[in-house]
């Protein structure tokens, strides 16, 4: 059993990306077409999360050309390059399964606004250093 812990843990991300169920965010990730790979961006809001260790992954929805499109990302695949949050959102629910039959504003998730000074930003800001501060080293 501690074999199977010790190779999970070395396939895991060591730095957690920062977002949640109702965010708005930009996936990138790796696409390989024959010898060539490139990195796609994938724009929409996070409706789900599972979470089971290295079978941990978020399900991101966007509507493309008035078609609502869904897709599956591992939270610790390789082919993942980043997470990008474009807009934090303010829900209740832990999966949003209920945007799948809300049309146009009716699908919409209000932002989250924090006042500056407050706990929450404070966290926040000092993560995102703290995470520029690993990266240059």
């Amino acid at each position: 059993m501690n074999e199977i812990r010790a190779i999970e843990a070395a396939q895991m991300k060591s730095e957690p990306d920062n977002f949640k169920v109702g965010d708005t965010v930009k996936v990138h990730f790796k696409i390989v077409e024959g010898k060539n790979e490139r990195v796609q961006i994938y724009e929409g809001l996070v409706i789900a999360m599972k979470n089971s260790r290295v079978g941990k992954s978020f399900t991101v929805r966007k509507n493309s050309y008035g078609v609502g499109v869904e897709r599956v990302f591992p939270f610790h695949s390789p082919r993942v390059v980043k997470v990008e949050l474009v807009r934090p959102g303010r829900v209740r629910r832990a999966k949003l399964y209920y945007i799948r039959e809300k049309i146009g504003k009716a699908a919409k998730i209000r932002e989250l606004v924090t006042k500056k000074g407050s706990k929450a930003e404070t966290r926040r800001a000092a993560a995102a250093d703290q995470n520029t501060e690993n990266s240059q080293s």
